[in-house]
């Protein structure tokens, strides 16, 4: 089933069900209208917008008719939505109702290839004036629908190899690049999921809920649905506003929950803000709850079994934050911290799973395995239907003979993309031999799990000729509590590291009112002794992990806003855009290095 929540007297009530039977049935009469202003097989049809029913029943549509489904980003602006409509030569595009004027400012360039616009809702005079200047039909939903009504069209025979969609990854640099994914790559994937949950006795059925608010347009949500679809099971949908994304869980009380770690990060400090808000017993009674569990769960116990008088005293509540139900957590997308994975392992009450997995591989490639706790700060052994090597980065100094086998993680299988549309060049770089040279460096682990420890690209000189591999000494700086986000730079003209930090409110908070350090947030991250604490910190941190000396952090600059797609710093999917980033912070970067070099 498909739901969303009941809207009267602008209060949202319970959610509102579609059956199969019922979304099948419009499925049919879309795709009539469809075909019936003459687009067919092979075209290319976008659809741009929030996650929603009509999203789901679009994306439908195109599979039953064989077109190209091609999302198109909610969360880029008009220049890549205008890039990828021209790029993808969309005819055809389904939009929600608030994002047509984004559209409709692609014309007139994106005209050339686009001539019809469908709303998931209503469409104005002033838009229906604006698309007809641009000689663009445009309809509403339910005058769409209209069109093919006592119209019956046969559907197309399709193959496995046919391209079902054009998912455009973001990318840190360059134009977005079109992924093409064919039918046989999304059926294996899921098969492999399917049997990856039956192997850890967590079978998806039909009484499963899910919530959709990850964006559609991106690889790690679509497969989720496909799943849940697949198995009949039902999904409800929030109502796009993340202020109110608690009130859609607590209404819709999911039993699978999908996030990205930022999602989770703010789950983990909220609870940790609650813990140090809360008085002496309070605190006491659930550190000592949580120890024991943990100590129980590293024993080798199941999380269910490890502490249950506990779990109904102490971490009921964080449970029933998340609606009561959630049986299953997926962190995907970008790396989860080991501590917050470690801390919802024990008090979330569910399975804490980690997975890897890019746009070209469909999605999910590696996975964590439930009540493994030796292998938190990995993303878990390979999911059935790939084949997984590594292949040594001598330059970065990394041998997949070793011992400790460390190298480039090379995917092979029929999950994977068919190539970059209109890129050959590009797709001939990264497809070698049938195999998917990932651009990330992982170490086998002896239990058979894959740790991410660098990015290939990743990598720069110091003046004084040493090779750093930033993205391993992010991940490495990134256990210090006190931080939330680090971006590391170094050029060859520097001989050491400077990084940029959005610290952690609650902990910085705290540790002020600990050293007498006084002001709002943002002055105690002006203030010159903060700085020198985070500096102690990853001092700290680089003596345990043994780093070398050209690897330390020797000056810092601490913003109290986190790295946000709004000034283009991260892609949506978290990955730090390295260029961009320089560009915005390069006066903190040059104060830096003036400073330390007086």
């Amino acid at each position: 089933m498909l739901g969303r929540r009941e809207i009267a007297d602008g209060k949202a009530g319970k959610y509102v069900w579609q059956t199969y039977k019922e979304v099948y049935d419009i499925v049919i009469k879309l795709g009539n209208s469809i075909r019936t202003i003459g687009v067919g097989k092979g075209e290319k049809c976008g659809i741009y917008g929030a996650n929603s029913p009509e999203w789901i029943i679009s994306m439908e549509a195109c599979n039953a008719h064989g077109l190209y489904c091609v999302p198109l980003y909610d969360t880029l602006g008009a220049g890549a939505i205008e890039f990828i409509i021209c790029h993808a030569e969309v005819s055809l595009a389904f939009s929600e109702e608030k994002k047509i004027s984004e559209l409709l400012k692609t014309a007139p360039n994106s005209t050339t290839y686009l001539k019809n616009i469908v709303s998931f809702g209503e469409v104005s005079n002033v838009q229906r004036v604006e698309a007809e200047r641009h000689g663009l039909s445009i309809y509403s939903w339910d005058q769409f629908l209209k069109l093919g009504e006592g119209k019956h069209f046969e559907l197309p025979e399709k193959k496995r190899s046919d391209i079902c969609t054009i998912m455009y990854t973001s990318g840190t640099t360059g134009d977005p690049k079109g992924v093409l994914l064919t039918n046989e790559s999304i059926i294996y994937l899921l098969e492999g999921v399917k049997k990856l949950l039956k192997t850890i006795n967590e079978e998806l059925t039909s009484k499963d809920v899910y919530l959709s608010y990850l964006p559609l347009a991106h690889i790690f949500d679509r497969v989720i649905e496909e799943l849940f679809i697949y198995e009949a099971a039902s999904i409800g949908f929030w109502r796009g506003d993340v202020k109110i994304l608690v009130e859609d869980i607590a209404a819709l009380k999911p039993t699978i929950f999908c996030a990205v770690p930022r999602v989770l990060e703010r789950i983990y400090n909220g609870l940790q803000q609650k813990l140090s808000d809360g008085g002496f017993l309070k605190k006491t009674l659930f550190n000592f709850a949580f120890n024991h569990k943990h100590s129980n769960m590293v024993k080798g116990k199941p999380h269910e079994q490890a502490a249950p008088l506990f779990d109904k005293i102490v971490f009921k509540k964080v449970k029933e934050g998340l609606g009561g139900r959630v049986r299953l957590i997926l962190s995907g997308a970008a790396p989860l911290a080991a501590h917050i994975e470690s801390f919802l392992r024990v008090v979330a009450c569910a399975h804490v799973l980690q997975g890897y997995g890019l746009t070209e591989s469909c999605g999910g490639t590696f996975v964590s395995i439930p009540n493994e706790l030796q292998m938190l700060g990995t993303v878990g052994p390979p999911v059935p239907n790939v084949d997984i090597r590594l292949e040594s980065v001598p330059e970065m100094g990394y041998d997949a003979l070793a011992s400790k086998p460390r190298g480039e993680i090379c995917i092979r299988g029929k999950t994977l993309f068919s190539g970059y549309y209109k890129r050959e060049d590009l797709t001939q770089e990264v497809f070698i031999d049938g195999w998917l040279h990932t651009g990330d460096v992982g170490e086998w682990q002896p239990d058979g799990a894959m740790k991410i420890i660098d990015r290939k690209k990743n990598i720069f000189k110091l003046s004084q000729g040493e090779y750093v591999a930033v993205e391993n000494l992010e991940n490495i700086y990134s256990h210090v509590a006190a931080i939330e986000s680090i971006w590391v730079y170094g050029n060859s003209y520097e001989s050491y590291l400077v990084a940029v930090v959005c610290p952690s409110k609650i902990q910085i908070e705290h540790w002020a009112k600990e050293h007498n350090v006084s002001g709002d947030f943002e002055t105690i991250c002006q203030n010159q002794k903060t700085k020198e604490f985070i500096l102690g910190e990853f001092n700290r941190v680089a003596k345990d992990k043994k780093l070398k000396g050209f690897e330390l952090i020797k000056g810092v600059h601490l913003d109290t806003v986190p790295f946000d797609m709004e000034r283009d710093l991260i892609t949506p999917s978290y990955k730090k855009k390295r260029p961009q980033l320089l560009k915005y912070y390069q006066k903190e970067i040059d104060e830096m290095y003036n400073k330390a070099n007086k």
